[in-house]
């Protein structure tokens, strides 16, 4: 497609739309949601898939030594490091009540440490975290462990300490490298932190290096853009996530440090995010969807390839688990027929800790319908197409099949004989896909707040 049509298709989907790591999405949960409910579906999906799948964790470890004003993530900013040990007292605990009720071992097969800035807590206590997390519980034989770091921060002590604990798998948040967009985001990050970063990273043993790129950033311009994803492509991360920045200032307070006029228009982002995409196809990466490039020996792109390809709360995985449990501080947990989240704010977090009950605040429990309507929503992210059920064929037609309708003279989708087909050009456009197949949203099309969900691009 020539870059003037598909930049026409970019403005034309730019729309408020739900990333999708969850269906239904976290607007649409309730609260109060009971630590009892959610561990009774929890127990059942563990009974059910622990020993032969095992099971995914996600450690949130919020704190970070200063405020990147774009962020959106839950985060307590703080140079007093003597946090870390009191944090990992109630991780422990937290962690003490799930393996309490749920009674056999634990099997890990997948565990992610996020942020924050993880790497904020030393290596010691990262290895403490880690010895705790496994004291009764084993690694599955395929386990994969995974952490985000800071360049900045992130020390050879930390990488050689997570390497001897099986960690092969490394995020780093670059965002991008113009000295100008650092500033008014307030995260100055050299270059050369980066690819010291990498480097060691790759010298240590890590065989999956990966980036997170932002498109959209305050006094972002084409040029920085193309200098960053020149810069990032010559040291040839295994992955790429290129993000659109999401201007949320109404739940992310550190957005209102700067002013909106500071912001690229809407005809520059898309310029911005075309530029960036080309460059990172051109350069052999590819576009496995949702913002996330690989390259083609790594296990994300087989996994898409093959069809394996999965997506829960963090991210594409090449891990198929049906239980995933969140620990710390805003942290979400999925059991397949249920969700629940964690308290947002640390000292809600610490009271239930402290009082022995598991300090979930928010949840959902799936209907047979949000679980067969989940299920294509995945298979659109993961998989490029959809067959259809006979199960709620009256939903699919009422409210589905109009919207899918609408995406067929854009060559965003082909009709197959009882499903939907993804093309080339719908590759790119998946959470508008996706959101054809999100009942809820559908149905309350004229209740939506504006401000709920960020632009798709």
């Amino acid at each position: 497609m020539k870059s003037h049509g598909f930049a026409a298709l970019v403005a034309r989907y730019n729309q408020p739309v739900p990333r999708y790591t969850s269906y239904p999405t976290v607007p649409y949960w309730y609260e109060p949601f009971t630590a009892a409910t959610w561990m009774q579906r929890c127990r059942e999906t563990f009974a059910a898939s622990n020993r032969h799948e095992g099971i995914s964790l996600y450690i949130h470890l919020p704190f970070c030594e200063s405020l990147c004003t774009y962020c959106g993530c839950n985060k307590k900013i703080t140079t007093n490091h003597s946090v870390e040990d009191v944090y990992l007292q109630a991780l422990e605990k937290e962690w003490r009540l799930y393996q309490h009720q749920l009674g056999d071992a634990p099997v890990i097969r997948e565990l992610h440490l996020g942020g924050g800035t993880p790497t904020f807590f030393s290596p010691e206590n990262l290895q403490r975290l880690m010895q705790f997390l496994l004291q009764g519980a084993t690694l599955h034989a395929d386990a994969e462990l995974s952490i985000e770091g800071h360049p900045n921060n992130t020390t050879t002590e930390h990488l050689s300490m997570l390497y001897a604990l099986g960690f092969r798998r490394i995020s780093y948040g670059v965002q991008d490298l113009d000295e100008t967009v650092q500033r008014i985001i307030n995260r100055i990050q050299p270059l050369e932190n980066v690819v010291r970063a990498t480097t060691e990273a790759r010298r240590i043993g890590f065989t999956s290096v990966n980036f997170d790129l932002v498109y959209g950033l305050p006094k972002q311009h084409l040029a920085g853009l193309q200098h960053t994803v020149e810069e990032v492509i010559a040291l040839r991360p295994d992955r790429i996530a290129f993000y659109s920045y999401a201007h949320v200032p109404w739940t992310s307070r550190g957005q209102r440090l700067y002013n909106e006029q500071d912001l690229p228009t809407a005809d520059e982002k898309m310029a911005l995010y075309v530029a960036g995409r080309e460059m990172l196809t051109a350069a052999g990466y590819a576009d496995i969807g949702m913002d996330h490039y690989a390259l083609p020996h790594d296990p994300l792109y087989k996994a898409w390839q093959d069809g394996t390809l999965h997506r829960n709360f963090m991210g594409y995985t090449t891990q198929q688990t049906s239980l995933l449990i969140g620990l710390g501080v805003s942290s979400i947990s999925d059991a397949g027929h249920a969700f629940a989240q964690n308290h947002k704010q640390l000292g809600d977090y610490y009271a239930s800790i402290e009082k022995g009950e598991l300090p979930i605040f928010k949840g959902y429990e799936l209907s047979e319908e949000d679980v067969l309507f989940r299920k294509y929503i995945l298979d659109v992210c993961c998989k490029g197409k959809v067959e259809f059920d006979t199960a709620f064929s009256d939903v699919l037609e009422e409210h589905c099949k109009p919207a899918l309708q609408a995406l067929l003279a854009d060559d965003l989708i082909e009709w197959q004989l009882n499903g939907i087909a993804i093309t080339a050009t719908g590759r790119n456009f998946i959470r508008n896909i996706a959101r054809c197949f999100d009942v809820h949203l559908l149905r309350q099309q004229a209740d939506i707040p504006a401000k709920r969900f960020s632009q798709a691009v």
